[in-house]
Order: structure tokens, then C-alpha cells, then sequence
């Protein structure tokens, strides 16, 4: 099956002046988009027009199938306008690099169809599966599943029976469950930050998928490429030769880094509107403190935003040497490029909470302030359990290094004991 384009001539760079052009309507809606807890249909309508949700999309299935750096690049963007829809229409539209990537040609003809897909995932599993006559049957539910309002599948996991009843359960699956299988529950919007996000909870009530929209024994964020995948044989496009840590590490960084660059433009604004507040009294943006805070925050947050685009760069590069020179995209490369992503949007929450929000003033911190809910958002996005991995990843990069043996399976590492 091949689909059509719905458009031509489209880059990269098409999609990205689309969503700057978006800004001024993504940051009047923020206040709108929080109380709805998520985006409306019309900015949905909006993203379909602008091609967005068909970025990773391969060209067989109506993609633009445009690389890692460009959606890293319009996240940002988006971001700048609104973190709350870039976190919802980023991740749910990010997951189609997943299935471009592991799944056999059948099942992506049949899950993308022509082109309109959107997929929200948590690494979380559901609950179990059993097997059916012909695919699976789907039973549990799992929060935080961001970008789900507007997705038409759901990438997850669930736990497969063990052995003996009672007993461990088997290999976990990794599955596509169309809308319908799944049913989203109203409970999204009750945390600080990203109120607008989408990421409602969904159940499973025995529904099944076929048999080949599942993958045994595969865990999403730890699924090798080291003999190849469908995906790279089906597209030959190098990009669908990677590993996934590294990307939804960057899809958080670029959701962060768009935050604090909307917050530093409203900093702007407000340093430009405001007087000192002590003698002698003149534009902010004239006193010397000010300007040494506001720069301190454009420096890192542009530092920041290089970091994360080096590691876009990096894991496309690891994705073409897997292509020309048969060196597999390792474990250890697909953590090193997301601990750069990691680095870049703590550091882009410390530039908001060390010199934005410090120098922001208490009038931004009222409700319906845009400045709060940038502070809000970052903060949400902070305290993400991706953050949480940064001991654990310093720990696993020195591992490998050292040559120290891990169990796929369990993630186990060898452990020596030193003599006295």
C-alpha cells in the first residue's frame, strides 16, 4: 500500500515557520487549552492542515518521513507557544518513528492507513494479556498517557502470563491497540504544571488487537537494532535503524527548552513595560542587574537548545553508521544521547528557576499569569521520572565502558566483589 502525500514541496523548515507562525494563537489559547486539558479541535485541525502529525510518518504511509532534528526542532517551537500542546501533539505524534522503526510491513500498513496516525505510550504496562485465537486480549489501565485525546492508537506494554499460575509473569508485550480497544478516562488537569497536556488515563476492558500488532518479549525502551529492523528493510531510510531512549529523552528536553525560551519572552516584555523598583527609577531593561539576569537565562537556554540539537545530530549520525558501516547502535550510544538531552533541559529548568522566575517579580506569579504558567510547566516537566534516570544513566554509561556484563533481559549488571 502506498498513500498519497498531502502535500508537496514540504521541508523541514515548512513545518517549523507553520508553528512559529502559530505562536501568537498557541500562547492566547494557554489558559483555554488548561481548562479543556488539552488543545482544541480547531488547533487539532490546525496541526492536520500544517502536516505535523506526519512528520516521522514514512513516505509509503502519507509521511514526510523527516528526521529526528526536525522534530526536535518543531517541538521547541511549538513549546515557545504553548508546552502543555507541544508535550500533547509531540509525544503522540513522535510514536510513529516506533512503529516505522520494529513492527513488520502488514502491521504498518494497517496501523497507519493513510497517513492519519497518532499514538500516545507509556513505558508503564497495563496490566496482562492473554492470548486469543488469532491476536491478544487486552486487560488493566495506565495513567499518563499524553497526547491520548487526539490519538487514534495507543502504544504499550502489558504483562504476558508465566509459566505456572500464581508464579512470575512471562515476557512482556509490546503492542498498537487502535481507539476502541481503549477507553480515555476524564482525569487529566489536577497537577502543577502541563494541566493541558492530554495525558489522561486510559482502561482496557478485554479488548484484542491481531496477532502481529504485537512484539514478544520487547521492551520499548531497550529494543536492539543490532541485526538490522523491518522498518530499515521495509524504508531504507536509516532513520528507522535506531533505538528509542535517546528520542523521548530529546522529546522532553525540546518540550522544556520551548518553555523556557516562552518564558524569556515574556521577560522581555516585561522588563521592556517595567520601572525599577528602587531609585533611580528607569526602564528595567536599562538597569544593569536586569540585563546581567536576562542574559544570564538567552545564554542558557541557548546552550541548552545546542545540546539537545548536537544529541538530534549525534543519533542520526549512530543511525547512518549503522546503515554504511554495519556498526550497531548500541545501548550505551542510545543512553549517551539521551543523558546529553537529560543535561539539557535540567539545565534549562535551572536558567528559568535561577534567573527568570527570580527576576520575574511577584505580579507573575498570579493565577492566569503566562510567566506562572511557564514555571508550572517546567517544573512539571523537571520532575518527570525521566530526570530521576540521571544517577542510574551516569551508572550504566560507566558500566558499558568498563566492559561490565548486563542481562537484556533484566538489566542486571555482573558485580564483583573486591577482596580485602
Amino acid at each position: 500500500m502506498t498513500a498519497t502525500h498531502p502535500e508537496t514541496g514540504i521541508t523541514p523548515q515548512t513545518l517549523i515557520d507553520r508553528a512559529i507562525a502559530l505562536r501568537p494563537k498557541l500562547i492566547a489559547e494557554q489558559a483555554a487549552t488548561e481548562e479543556r486539558t488539552y488543545y482544541s479541535p480547531e488547533m487539532h485541525e490546525e496541526f492536520r492542515r500544517a502536516g505535523f502529525y506526519r512528520l516521522y510518518i514514512p513516505r509509503r504511509y502519507g509521511g514526510y518521513e523527516f528526521d529526528v532534528p526536525a522534530m526536535m526542532r518543531l517541538t521547541v517551537e511549538m513549546a515557545r507557544g504553548c508546552p502543555s500542546t507541544a508535550w500533547c501533539m509531540g509525544l503522540a505524534s513522535g510514536h510513529a518513528l516506533q512503529l516505522g522503526s520494529w513492527w513488520p510491513e502488514q502491521a504498518q500498513s494497517e496501523i497507519f492507513g493513510d497517513g492519519d496516525f497518532r499514538a500516545a505510550s507509556v513505558a508503564a504496562p497495563i496490566g496482562f494479556a492473554e492470548r486469543t485465537a488469532d491476536g491478544w486480549s487486552l486487560t488493566g489501565k495506565v495513567s499518563y498517557c499524553s497526547g491520548i485525546p487526539y490519538s487514534t492508537h495507543y502504544m504499550g506494554q502489558a504483562l504476558t502470563p508465566g509459566e505456572q499460575p500464581g508464579g512470575p509473569p512471562g515476557p512482556l508485550l509490546l503492542f498498537y491497540a487502535p481507539r476502541g480497544v481503549w477507553e480515555m478516562e476524564n482525569d487529566w488537569g489536577h497537577t502543577i504544571g502541563l494541566k493541558g497536556s492530554g495525558s489522561h488515563s486510559i482502561t482496557f476492558d478485554g479488548g484484542t488487537i491481531p496477532a502481529h500488532w504485537a512484539i514478544e518479549g520487547a521492551f520499548m525502551v531497550d529494543m536492539p537494532s543490532d541485526d538490522g529492523t523491518e522498518g530499515y528493510r521495509l524504508h531504507g531510510n536509516p532513520m528507522y535503524l535506531g533505538r528509542s531512549m535517546g528520542p523521548f529523552t530529546m522529546s522532553l528536553g525540546a518540550a522544556i527548552i520551548g518553555a523556557g525560551l516562552n518564558a524569556l519572552d515574556q521577560l522581555e516584555d516585561e522588563l521592556r513595560a517595567k520601572q525599577t523598583p528602587l531609585p533611580p527609577f528607569m526602564p528595567r531593561f536599562h538597569d544593569p542587574d536586569f540585563q546581567r539576569y536576562f542574559g544570564a537565562a538567552k545564554v542558557k537556554l541557548a546552550m541548552a537548545q545546542a545540546a539537545l540539537y548536537r544529541a538530534a545530530d549525534m543519533h542520526m549520525e549512530l543511525c547512518e553508521r549503522a546503515a554504511d558501516k554495519g556498526v550497531p547502535f548500541s545501548y550505551a550510544d542510545d543512553w549517551l544521547v539521551g543523558g546529553i538531552a537529560r543535561e539539557a533541559y535540567i539545565f534549562a529548568w535551572e536558567a528559568m528557576e535561577q534567573n527568570i522566575w527570580r527576576t520575574a517579580g511577584s505580579s507573575s506569579t498570579r493565577d492566569g499569569e503566562r510567566m506562572q504558567r511557564m514555571f508550572r510547566d517546567m517544573a512539571m516537566i523537571a520532575g518527570h521520572r525521566n530526570t530521576q534516570l540521571r544517577d542510574f544513566a551516569y551508572r550504566e554509561l560507566a558500566a558499558e565502558t568498563f566492559g561490565i556484563p548486563r542481562d537484556p533481559g533484566t538489566g542486571n549488571r555482573q558485580q564483583v566483589l573486591r577482596g580485602n
